[in-house]
């Protein structure tokens, strides 16, 4: 299984982060097991195709699979490394409490079959602490195993921590250039860890304690989201004065040391939407920036929803495009996405007027299901409809020139049409209200 040179390395989880890093890892050589527990997936990787979109991946996992670098399973094998990237989602009955479940199944799991020499990372964004809660798992399933930071001794195994931080979209190139955040159980952990790394990644890899890692994952997201939290709030604040907020953050910019982000309809993905909400969980009476800032984010959702629904109502005669589904432009991932509960929202309330337009689907999502919203393209939607509401930046929506949306009422909730659709919109909800 292995040589003198190169590990074996398994994969766990092969998602929007898995797939990509298995691939990037099989490409340096190393052979590569990825596992996961959804058949489809195993079968689809096997026949050297991908169940996602991602710029570039599909060539890079045909040519491993045919290199006979990368296979993919529904179980794991023995390996020297496990490279865990499983989704911590919320807990179901509890909307911001972050559940580790998956982690501690997929470590559970790498016990059964770990061996003395192995390295253990945990790439999913998790709550501080969650690497040394792994590691205590370990070590209570396998007492024959020494465990690093329980033992006065060389420790038999290395357990780390290392989160990605990509942009979808970008995935490969960022895995292979961006800068890693090492944290280990131990130095000696993270040490290890590190000439893995070094392996398939060009930025710098820079070592730190497992907790410290698990923070900086967490800050990098709250910290984008607290920025797009300002954002959000300068717009709502625009539309209640009736300005053009787009126009306010050009100019606010000029100076020198302002850097306003774009608004939008919400935040969306399963890394800014949610991450923050680990960090309140672990401080609830120190976050209070942090907690606010999702507030702030979650409420621009709803407003996106009340001043849509103002304009529908203010021409009840025409049909409706929402244009994009997805969390950010360009891309097939739906999760957590702002524009996929306005468009729902809206299909909810008027049901067969509304029509999605999002390039990246070929079905609509299950919410919508019963509503009478129907998936049209862009040329369809601006043929057929006398409003249109935009939720995503897709460039497919950036190039509709002006001459063919002039008779249309437009919300644009992305800013991308900066000619008179804004005003058009602020007058119609004037002469509505």
């Amino acid at each position: 299984m292995l040589n003198d040179t190169k590990p074996a390395v398994c994969v766990v989880g092969l998602g929007y982060i898995g797939l990509p890093t298995a691939a990037i890892i099989a490409r340096s050589g190393c052979p590569v097991l990825g596992v996961d527990v959804s058949q489809a997936v195993v079968d689809t990787i096997n026949r050297g195709e991908i169940h996602i979109e991602e710029i570039d991946l599909d060539g890079l996992v045909h040519g491993a699979v045919q290199r006979g670098l990368l296979r993919a399973a529904t179980l794991i094998e023995p390996c020297d490394v496990y490279v865990v990237a499983v989704p911590t989602p919320f807990a179901k009955d509890d909307h911001h409490t972050p559940d580790v479940s998956y982690v501690l199944a997929a470590a559970t799991e790498i016990a059964a079959v770990l061996k003395p020499g192995d390295l253990v990372i945990f790439e999913s964004t998790s709550p501080v602490g969650t690497t040394e809660q792994v590691r205590d798992l370990l070590a209570g399933l396998r007492s024959d195993l020494r465990m690093p930071g329980r033992t006065g001794e060389t420790p038999d195994v290395a357990i780390a921590y290392c989160p990605e931080r990509v942009l979808p979209g970008r995935i490969l190139e960022e895995l292979t250039n961006n800068d890693r955040s090492i944290g280990g159980i131990t130095p000696r952990c993270a040490r290890k860890a590190l000439a893995f790394y070094k392996r398939f990644v060009r930025g710098e890899c820079l070592t730190t304690d497992a907790r410290s890692a698990e923070m900086t994952k967490l800050v990098e997201n709250a910290y984008r989201d607290v920025n797009i939290a300002f954002a959000n709030e300068l717009s709502m604040i625009a539309d209640q004065m009736d300005l053009d907020v787009w126009e306010v953050i050009r100019l606010a910019n000029r100076h020198p040391r302002v850097n306003i982000l774009s608004p939008g309809p919400g935040v969306g993905g399963h890394c800014i939407a949610v991450d923050p909400w680990f960090i309140v969980h672990g401080a609830p009476e120190q976050a209070q920036l942090i907690r606010t800032a999702r507030q702030v984010n979650d409420a621009k959702m709803h407003h996106v929803v009340d001043r849509a629904t103002a304009l529908i109502e203010s021409a009840p005669g025409l049909s409706v495009a929402c244009l994009g589904l997805a969390f950010k432009a360009n891309i097939d991932d739906f999760r957590e996405s702002p524009a996929r509960f306005v468009a729902a929202s809206l299909a909810r309330e008027f049901g067969s007027r509304i029509k999605i337009v999002e390039p990246f689907a070929t079905s609509l999502p299950r919410e919508f299901e019963g509503t009478g919203a129907a998936l049209v393209d862009i040329d369809s939607a601006l043929e057929e409809c006398g409003i249109l509401i935009v939720l995503v930046d897709h460039d497919v929506f950036r190039v509709v020139p002006a001459e063919e949306r002039t008779d249309a009422l437009i919300y644009d909730t992305r800013g991308i049409w900066n000619d008179a659709a804004r005003p058009v919109m602020r007058t119609q909800l004037r002469v509505a209200n």
